[in-house]
């Protein structure tokens, strides 16, 4: 399955974003999914994730309460609502794809990864 993440750009403290994660290639709905985030010399990191049916998904406790994802299969596309952005957000965010249904917390669980979309906040 082929992931192309998009939405990103430079944004102000306080703002908010929507990224998208448009699939090809595959069953999405086969699939669990999850966004993670790598900011400049730093590892990457878990943002979220979400099952294969949408029903049940979660996100980074560090970032409750200000992202939220959700999916569209019937148009193969997965989404993470960003709102009151702050510096700290400022990272390449990536989707990914993976054979476990349910999801995952762990990079090392996702088969296919998307490129890639930059956020960056910023005054």
């Amino acid at each position: 399955v082929q992931l192309q993440a998009s939405g990103g750009g430079l944004v102000q403290p306080g703002d908010s974003l929507s990224l998208s994660c448009a699939a090809s290639g595959g069953i999405f709905s086969r699939y669990g999914l999850g966004w993670f985030r790598q900011a400049p010399g730093k590892e990457r990191e878990f943002v979220g994730t979400i099952d294969w049916s949408g029903d049940n998904t979660d996100i980074a406790d560090s970032l409750k309460g200000r992202f939220t994802n959700s999916r569209d299969n019937a148009k193969n596309t997965a989404y993470l609502q960003m709102t009151d952005l702050k510096a700290r957000d400022t990272a390449v965010y990536y989707c990914a794809a993976t054979w476990r249904r349910s999801g995952s917390y762990h990079a090392t669980d996702y088969d296919w990864w998307g490129q890639g979309t930059l956020v960056t906040v910023s005054s």
